[in-house]
């Protein structure tokens, strides 16, 4: 496992920003990966109730193979607006596909639910074009995580959810991977009652927390002596299923092809498996993007890929466990350091 980057960011990746726009009083946000120039992409969608925008021209038998920034924002199906106001930012630069004397900015985009978290939903037009357009002007190397950006109204499971990011370098040959993902899950990241987060092993430096080793025997009933922190599954069916979904985007300096670009997306999928239980549900609309910016070359290596794969699925974990770590209560969703007082 290679060791995190200066800012332990996605942006440790070059080529690549992240700009954040939230609205407290509504609840909600909008998070922007904006590429430096046009980057090589594509997305794998697991979950069964995804809400996306330009997802199918990522697929590697379509034309298109070169993104100018993706989009993750909250709103639910309000908040696919989200994508006219990254593009008219990116056409305002000339920034975009050139047909004829048009230019068109690719930028892909994927939504979460956080309509029930309590925030004023109550609006003529969706407010997302204009968070979006403020988000991307907002993009740089820095910038805050949990309640931040498509982050701020989301929840995981029992806690409150929010954006993480992580990274993973090596100094010696050049490579850079990187995470940024909006935690909204059915399912917990948290092993049971314990403060332990399932992503524990792939922790690097204690990023989210640096606790001690999970004891034994991690099948062990679930106590519900807590009130602030329940499973009991009659609390789950209270809460509406269909509230969740975890959208995510990996990135990586390597070069790779359009099918290549794909494959790191599957394999990065693995990481919400390490860090979120149960995910993919028929509920969640779990959806991965992948970048390769393409500044360095993995060579003939044909072990390369999935190496490359393997690290995105541990920073992607890494970035679950941070972005739930880093986020603060909100309403009724109990941020996880106001649970387990750490």
């Amino acid at each position: 496992m290679l060791r995190p980057g200066p800012r332990n960011l996605i942006t440790d990746v070059d080529g690549i920003l992240v700009g954040n726009a939230e609205d407290q009083r509504l609840r909600s946000g909008v998070s922007v990966v904006l590429c430096e120039e046009p980057s090589m992409a594509s997305v794998d969608v697991r979950g069964g109730a995804p809400g996306t925008r330009d997802t199918d021209l990522l697929d590697p038998s379509c034309r298109v193979d070169r993104v100018d920034a993706i989009c993750l924002s909250g709103g639910s199906a309000f908040g696919l607006s989200s994508t006219d106001g990254v593009m008219r930012w990116l056409r305002e630069r000339s920034r975009g596909v050139a047909i004829a004397d048009i230019i068109v900015p690719i930028v892909p985009t994927a939504i979460l639910f956080d309509l029930l978290n309590g925030g004023d939903k109550g609006w003529d037009w969706p407010p997302y074009r204009e968070l979006a357009y403020r988000a991307t002007g907002n993009a740089g190397r820095d910038f805050e995580l949990g309640n931040a950006g498509a982050g701020l109204g989301a929840k995981a499971g029992n806690l409150k959810g929010g954006l993480g990011s992580a990274s993973a370098v090596d100094p010696a040959s050049g490579l850079q991977v990187g995470a940024l993902v909006a935690v909204n899950a059915r399912g917990y990241t948290t092993m049971g009652d314990m403060a332990q987060f399932w992503a524990w092993p792939v922790e690097q430096d204690g990023e989210f927390g640096g606790l001690p080793p999970p004891p034994r025997g991690l099948g062990l009933p679930v106590s519900h002596d807590r009130a602030d922190l329940t499973h009991d599954p009659a609390d789950l069916a209270r809460s509406d299923p269909r509230a969740n979904t975890t959208i995510a985007v990996v990135a990586t300096n390597a070069r790779l092809d359009k099918a290549s670009a794909e494959r790191l997306a599957v394999m990065a999928q693995d990481g919400l498996a390490r860090s979120i239980r149960p995910v993919h549900t028929p509920q969640d609309g779990d959806t991965v993007f992948s970048i390769a910016t393409g500044r360095r070359d993995l060579a003939s290596d044909p072990l390369a890929l999935a190496e490359l794969g393997t690290l995105a699925a541990d920073c992607l974990a890494r970035a679950v466990a941070r972005g739930v770590y880093s986020a603060g209560t909100l309403g009724a969703a109990r941020g996880w350091r106001d649970v387990f007082g750490r």
